[in-house]
């Protein structure tokens, strides 16, 4: 059985998004807590950061 790596999945935990990002918990919950990032998805109490959204929020930041 194949192991879930952050290039085949299309949610990312929060600490998956801190790998992904490099960046700090504190920094990746203000990011998730945001709703008008567009790619925060909240399942019950719990942020997730759709991956290809957020690649694409990430291009258009650096552009």
């Amino acid at each position: 059985m194949k192991k879930n790596t952050t290039e085949t999945k299309a949610l990312l935990s929060v600490k998956e998004l801190c790998t992904y990002l490099g960046i700090g918990q504190t920094k990746a919950r203000e990011l998730l807590s945001d709703p008008a990032n567009g790619f925060t998805v909240r399942i019950g109490n719990r942020l997730y950061a759709h991956k290809a959204k957020l690649d694409q929020w990430l291009l258009n930041r650096i552009l």
